[in-house]
């Protein structure tokens, strides 16, 4: 019989998030440690074992753990190697599923943290009994997870499902983080929507809110409460970041066919702010053999533990011996 918990972990540039989830999707136990605070990468391994089989004993749940999943940076679904992360401390590639799978005892499966939600979506949020849909994820970037006929789409090389980085203006884009211009996520990341704040607040003469802050330091949390606030111009910032999402997911569409895309990140606590535009410029710009046919949807996930149930999910593909 399966054991009944998996544990979840989310590695980050920042924090490594853990916590031990039941099948319903429920975190039972749950803490972090400081991704960063060790220079060699086998140290930062010694003290997640130490933390997460605390944890684990403090549940009584010894010996109860069925597989760990790990959402990481650049995480190879196929290898288990993390590679090429900028945003973490030690030279990749880095072999993070066998170091694990040794330190613990216990299986592990790893993926990127945008693959590591969609499996999540599909196994306890808005996705559920969805065979194919594309999981969108907008924060600092804008990653994307995409599911066909029940599977994760990993490509080749386990690197698949970058729609982040489709270009959206092929003249005179904005300069992407991946180094070239144009891309998706230079403007419907909340980076992107700070971004297209400052360029507005330059290029019109608008009243607004926003021209009370220092332009160099506004977020994309500042635009929200402003268009909350009855603001003009920041209600206009967020259409134009839907509308370019819009299309973007009109073109998506022609490639899969998802029955649903699912929104999940920051971003999505913009509500209809966002979702409106978003759903206006999909319908205008989708082929009409799927106009009226393709949900979108933001995500099902408790907030405060997406991050680990998504990882989690990987657990359960675990099988026993």
């Amino acid at each position: 019989m399966a054991k009944p918990y998996v544990i979840g972990i989310d590695m980050g540039g920042t924090n490594t998030a853990f916590g031990i989830v039941d099948a319903r999707g429920n975190v039972i136990a749950s803490d972090s440690i400081k991704t960063g605070k060790h220079s060699n990468f086998d140290d930062y391994v010694d003290e997640l074992y130490t933390e997460v089989t605390r944890v684990i004993e403090a549940a009584g749940a010894t010996d109860m753990i069925n597989g760990i999943g790990i959402g990481a940076p650049n995480g190879n679904y196929y290898t288990g190697m993390i590679e090429g992360a900028p945003n973490l401390p030690w030279p990749c590639p880095i072999p993070l599923a066998d170091k694990i799978t040794a330190k613990f005892g216990i299986p592990c499966i790893i993926t990127n943290d945008a693959n590591a939600a969609a499996i999540g979506e599909m196994t306890y949020g808005a996705a559920r009994g969805m065979k194919d849909f594309i999981m969108i994820t907008l924060g600092t970037g804008v990653g994307s997870g995409i599911v066909v006929g029940g599977q994760m789409v990993y490509g080749h090389d386990g690197f698949a499902g970058e729609l982040g980085h489709v270009i959206m203006k092929r003249n005179n884009g904005r300069m992407c983080g991946c180094g070239r211009t144009g891309c998706l996520e230079a403007y419907c990341s909340a980076t992107g929507v700070a971004r297209t704040a400052r360029e507005f607040l330059e290029i019109r003469s608008d009243e607004s809110k926003l021209r009370e802050l220092d332009a160099d330091a506004i977020t994309s949390k500042d635009v929200f409460d402003a268009a909350m606030a009855g603001d003009k111009l920041a209600k206009e910032i967020f259409d134009y970041t839907g509308k370019i999402l819009g299309e973007a997911l009109a073109d998506f569409t022609a490639f899969s066919a998802p029955e649903a895309f699912v929104i999940f990140g920051g971003l999505a606590k913009s509500g209809d702010l966002i979702m409106n535009p978003i759903k206006d410029s999909f319908e205008k710009n989708v082929l009409p053999l799927w106009r009226g046919k393709v949900k979108i949807l933001f995500s099902e996930m408790k907030e405060a533990d997406a991050a680990i149930l998504g990882a989690s999910a990987l657990g359960w593909e675990v099988k026993e011996d």
